[in-house]
Parts: C-alpha cells; sequence; structure tokens
C-alpha cells in the first residue's frame, strides 16, 4: 500500500483547524492564567489582611495589659510621696498595695507562681548550689528566686539550693 500525498485543499483544511485549535489552545492558557494571576493577588491580599489583623489583636492586647498596670503605677507614685514625707508606715502600705495589685494582675494574664515542695524537677528549677543539710541528697532546702509559668510554658525557672546531704557547700556545674 502506498501513502497518498494530501492536496494542497486537504493541507490548508488541516493547517485551518490547527490554527483553530491553537487559538482556542492560546484562549484557554489566557483564561488559566488571569485566574492564576486573580488567585495570586487575592492571597497576597489575604496575607497582608491576616498581618495586620495580627498587628491589631497584638496592639490591643498590649493596650489592655499596659491599662491594667496604671493603676499599678499610680499608688507607686503614691509610695513614692509618702516616702519623701518620711511617712514609713504608708509607705511600707502603699508598696505592699502595689505588690497585690500587680500579682493580682499578671494572675488575670495567666502567670502562676511554680511551686516547690522540696522535690527538685529540672524542667521548672535552676539548681544554683549545693549546700550540706539534714534534708536528703537533692532535695529543695532555699528558693534563692521564685520562678513562673504562663499557662504552660516555663517563664523564669525557680532558682533553689539543694541539699547535698551531709557535708561541704560545693557549687553545681
Amino acid at each position: 500500500m502506498t501513502e497518498r500525498t494530501p492536496t494542497k485543499a486537504e493541507l490548508a483544511a488541516r493547517a485551518a483547524e490547527l490554527e483553530g485549535l491553537l487559538t482556542e489552545a492560546e484562549a484557554k492558557r489566557d483564561e488559566y492564567l488571569d485566574d492564576l494571576r486573580r488567585l495570586a493577588a487575592d492571597f497576597e491580599n489575604f496575607r497582608k489582611r491576616a498581618a495586620r489583623d495580627q498587628e491589631s489583636l497584638i496592639a490591643r492586647a498590649h493596650e489592655r495589659l499596659v491599662k491594667e498596670l496604671l493603676p499599678v503605677l499610680d499608688d507607686l507614685e503614691r509610695a513614692l510621696e509618702a516616702a519623701q514625707q518620711h511617712e514609713e508606715a504608708k509607705l511600707e502600705e502603699g508598696v505592699r498595695l502595689v505588690e497585690r495589685q500587680l500579682r493580682e494582675t499578671l494572675a488575670r494574664e495567666g502567670l502562676v507562681e511554680i511551686e516547690t515542695d522540696g522535690r527538685f524537677d529540672p524542667h521548672v528549677h535552676e539548681a544554683l548550689l549545693t549546700q550540706p543539710s539534714e534534708a536528703e541528697e537533692g532535695a529543695i532546702i532555699q528558693v534563692l528566686q521564685k520562678g513562673y509559668r504562663l499557662g504552660d510554658r516555663v517563664l523564669r525557672p525557680t532558682r533553689v539550693v539543694l541539699s547535698q546531704g551531709v557535708g561541704e557547700a560545693q557549687p553545681t556545674e
């Protein structure tokens, strides 16, 4: 069987058909490209809006905390005024009031003091020294600085002195 050569008319028709398919494919390509550009622009707008919303939320949270701390600042100023007038009783009362207000404000924000029940927990305690004592070895015998949690995160570990049992004091490494 021999292959026949297409006529000019057949070639022209086939070329017209292919041009039509090419034009159709280019139109679809342009449509998809426009859709992709719109989607990319929508995503960029969403990203910017989310960043603005997050910044706004952070600013409102800071504003709320600062508003709650303003009365503490006022009480500190009153305590300092009492100190200038050498009214020690009022100074002590003022400082206690400030400390209580600050603790209450921070507690409302979720701050919790890390308890020490005498047992050392390396996740929430930091051992600074060991000293001889009657307590069992490794027990907490003194708190040097209180530790705090905010939610489930340790903001600052409790700094403690541990018992080394009976013997000489040595710093821990």
